[in-house]
């Protein structure tokens, strides 16, 4: 993988964005290998991600922030820049599903998602076995209704102590409280499935199944305090018949959901995202 560093800027939109950070990277000689654009007419927004070879700037970050700050107050710019030669920290949270973990460390394994997954926290001990044969650490936090303040202390002390730059709730089957959600804006990533909202609470499959749906998908969002809300980051569907037993559906849907997952998280640890009100940019 190319050592790169990746740009991502959000700002006003206005007459000469693209020229001025086009300009500045220029002077310094930096080659861009990838550039991406898109300008809101609805809130007036511009946004804009570039991937640069490290090796043509003639700085490292901490220098390349300090030269670009001018242009970055002049445009009142909300922008960071990033090292893709320092993988995020990844924890995955987890309850007794095994697929969306399950994927998501093999494509960790098989280095197809350029992360470091740290942890994995759950509130069973099901997967632990799987989790430590992939040499993880695992974390086992019970929760239930006497203890939730205490068990989400744990698991936020976790979060701190990892120094984690992103959480994947891999089918945790528990609501993190809102102090959770407010402490680690645009930090937390879920999955569920799309019936939302004709088929919540238990069973979903059982309940599309009895409606005859011929549509079922997965939708990965950041987590907020608003529950399954939040900004969305990759959805997928899948077509299915009357043919199709609640069997198949399940099967189907664990197969959308853990592809989905997998999408939402490399799109947001290689910083293709960018969050703004209650939606996002996704850059290809």
């Amino acid at each position: 993988m190319e050592h790169t560093y990746r740009l991502v800027i959000s700002c006003p939109d206005r007459v000469g964005i693209v020229a001025k950070v086009s300009n500045f990277l220029s002077t310094y000689n930096g080659w861009i290998t990838e550039a991406s654009h898109h300008s809101d007419t609805q809130t007036g927004w511009f946004f804009m991600r570039h991937e640069i070879k490290a090796n043509s700037i003639p700085f490292g970050l901490g220098q390349f922030r300090t030269a670009f700050e001018p242009i970055a107050r002049e445009f009142n710019m909300n922008w960071h820049i990033a090292d893709s030669a320092q993988p995020k920290k990844v924890i995955l949270m987890c309850s007794k599903e095994s697929h969306c973990v399950a994927d998501l460390l093999h494509r960790w394994h098989s280095r197809e998602i350029n992360a470091e997954i740290v942890a994995v926290i759950s509130n069973h001990e099901d997967l632990r076995r799987m989790v430590e044969w992939h040499e993880i650490p695992y974390h086992h936090i019970p929760v239930n209704q006497n203890n939730r303040d205490e068990a989400f202390g744990e698991v936020d002390a976790l979060i701190e102590g990892y120094e984690a730059d992103v959480v994947v709730l891999a089918r945790y089957m528990q609501i993190l409280p809102g102090s959770l959600c407010e402490k680690y804006p645009g930090k937390v990533i879920n999955i569920h499935h799309s019936f939302l909202p004709s088929f919540a609470g238990a069973r979903p499959y059982h309940q599309a199944y009895s409606r005859g749906v011929k549509l079922i998908g997965a939708t990965c969002h950041y987590v907020t305090q608003d529950l399954d809300e939040g900004p969305i980051i990759e959805q997928d569907v899948v077509r299915i018949s009357h043919s199709d037993s609640i069997e198949d559906m399940v099967r189907l849907g664990k197969d959308v959901e853990k592809n989905v997952l997998s999408r939402g998280l490399r799109a947001h640890i290689e910083d293709r995202v960018i969050t703004y009100e209650n939606k996002t940019v996704v850059f290809d």
